[in-house]
Formats: C-alpha cells, sequence, structure tokens
C-alpha cells in the first residue's frame, strides 16, 4: 500500500473548503458566550478543545468522502479521462479493496472523535442533544459514501448540490455553533447559507468541468441536466446568493466597519463569475476550483474575526 497514494485520494486541497462552516459556526458561537459571559479572559476560538475535534471530525467526513468518491468513480469507470487530477483507483495505484479498508479505517476513527465531541460538548448533561448529532454523525457517514457508491448514488442523479449545501452550510455552520451556545437563532442561518452556497458553486464549477466526460458516463449532474449556459447563470446565483446572505447578516446587526472585512475574499470571487462567464473550454475551469475553495476559507476567517472585533 503507497502511503503517498491515499494522501493523493484524500485530496487534501479540498480540506480548507470542508472547514469553513465549521471556522464561521466556532467564531460566532464563542462570541455569543463572550458576550453574554462577565469574566475574564475572554474564551479564544483556537483555545477551546470543541473547535479542534469539530474541525477532526470534519476533515474526517471529508477524507471519507473523497476516498468513497475516488472509489465509486472508479469502479463504475468515471474517472477513466477525467480532466483534473488523476484518481487513484481508476489508475490502478490502489485496489477496490485496498480503498475499501481505507473507507472503514477512516470512518470509524472519524466516528470515534465525534463521539468524543458531543462527550465535551454535552457531558452526561443532555442526552437526547447527544443523541441528535450521534445520529447527525452516523448520517453524515452515510451520505459520505453514498455519494458516489452503490446502485443508486445520488451524485449520479442531480442531488450533489443538495448534499453540499446541507453539509458544508447549513449542518456544519448551524452545528458547531450549537455546540458552542445550545441553541439557534435565525440570523446564524445566513452566514450557514453563504458558506452553503459558495461550496455549492465549487462543486458547480467541477461539474462545469467535468460535463462532457460525465454525460459519456451516464453521470447526471445538475450541469448535465442544466446544461452549460443554464449552469453558468446558476453559478452567477450561488456567489451573488451567498454575498447577499452575508452582507444581510451583518447588516442586521451592524456595529463597526470591521464587520465588513469579508468583502475582500469576494473580490476573487467577482473576478471568478466573470472568468466563469468568457469560458469556452471547460477544462480551463479547472484552476478556478482553487480559487473559489480558499476564497471561501477566507471569506469564514474574515467573518469571524470581523465579528470578533464588534465585541
Amino acid at each position: 500500500m503507497d502511503v503517498k497514494s491515499f494522501i493523493k485520494a484524500a485530496r487534501l486541497r479540498t480540506l480548507p473548503l470542508s472547514i469553513s462552516g465549521i471556522i464561521i459556526g466556532s467564531y460566532l458561537g464563542v462570541d455569543y458566550l463572550n458576550s453574554i459571559s462577565q469574566s475574564t479572559p475572554r474564551l479564544i476560538i483556537w483555545m477551546t478543545p470543541i473547535f479542534w475535534l469539530a474541525i477532526l471530525t470534519t476533515i474526517g467526513f471529508q477524507v471519507l468522502s473523497n476516498f468513497a468518491n475516488d472509489y465509486g468513480d472508479g469502479l463504475k469507470g468515471s474517472d477513466k479521462n477525467r480532466k483534473g487530477e488523476a484518481r487513484m483507483v481508476s489508475s490502478g495505484a490502489i485496489t477496490p479493496n485496498q480503498m475499501k479498508s481505507a473507507m472503514i479505517i477512516t470512518a470509524i476513527i472519524t466516528l470515534v472523535i465525534a463521539l468524543l465531541l458531543i462527550y465535551v460538548s454535552f457531558a452526561r448533561e443532555n442526552f437526547g442533544y447527544s443523541l441528535l448529532f450521534f445520529g447527525l454523525g452516523v448520517l453524515s457517514i452515510v451520505a459520505a459514501i453514498k455519494y458516489t457508491v452503490g446502485n443508486s448514488p445520488y451524485g449520479y442523479s442531480g442531488f450533489g448540490d443538495v448534499f453540499v449545501f446541507l453539509f458544508f452550510g447549513l449542518l456544519s455552520v448551524l452545528g458547531s455553533y450549537f455546540l458552542y451556545t445550545k441553541h439557534l437563532n435565525f440570523e446564524i442561518l445566513l452566514p450557514a447559507i453563504s458558506v452553503g452556497l459558495l461550496s455549492t458553486a465549487v462543486l458547480n464549477l467541477n461539474n462545469l468541468r467535468d460535463m462532457e466526460e460525465d454525460k459519456r458516463n451516464n453521470k447526471n449532474t445538475l450541469v448535465v441536466r442544466l446544461g452549460i449556459e443554464k449552469s453558468k447563470r446558476y453559478h452567477y446565483f450561488l456567489i451573488f446568493g451567498a454575498l447577499l446572505a452575508a452582507l444581510t447578516y451583518v447588516f442586521l446587526d451592524f456595529k463597526t466597519i470591521y464587520q465588513l472585512l469579508f468583502l475582500v475574499a469576494f473580490v476573487p470571487l467577482l473576478k471568478n463569475v466573470k472568468t466563469v462567464s468568457q469560458n469556452k473550454i471547460p477544462a480551463d475551469l479547472d484552476s478556478e476550483l482553487k480559487k473559489v475553495a480558499l476564497s471561501t476559507f477566507l471569506y469564514a476567517l474574515l467573518l469571524g474575526i470581523g465579528q470578533t472585533l464588534v465585541f
């Protein structure tokens, strides 16, 4: 078993995007606790065990999803002529059985970390919450695997966008915020929506790049269903929708110009919209994936920092 091949299959470049929702939810959760506490010193996000356990859990789910995607597409032959980086199962660097074993090990390790996160967050006081988050952890594992694995993978039926929006956006932000505060409010839904839309934009770019290959392999992504032009308009909606949700969240309780720091992250995102609108060769969109993913990560950091400076 070649360790380097498994590192490639883990697709480390996808990790910053996957933890963006955790960063925002944790920042906002810690800021809420600081705002209602009279004690000093204030809580710092980097020093809370909940933050690091949530990060590790999310990374585990992302790596599992990447392994499952590599495994499922490899078995179905969907990666033979892909435009992006090579996949390990389809290239023969990792056998299907080896990848299956890696998926099982990753799922077990991730579930153990998730259980530790649940214990640290709720201890023995909130059994109902503990049960709920354990169920969400199991659901995340199932969803990560079923994306491309099995007889009816939803990634082949145009539902991948829904999965990304729900798990990378809503569940990531709302879930991490709840781990700190033990409650939710309407306003937190807005940054959750913005992260979900930006994460979906990364998937949409990926599917735009791979549309012709996906068509040949009967992989009916939303791009295949909509076609290039409608998918481009859908992409504009995702970027500008994320911007609108973020601005609405900030202006609901605007106190300082620092809260608009996140707009820096939208500079490359707006450039991406222009690039997509002018694109004629789908393969050229490969470099845009990294741009949007890192911009989403930057957005999460800047929004969190900006809100921290309110208090």
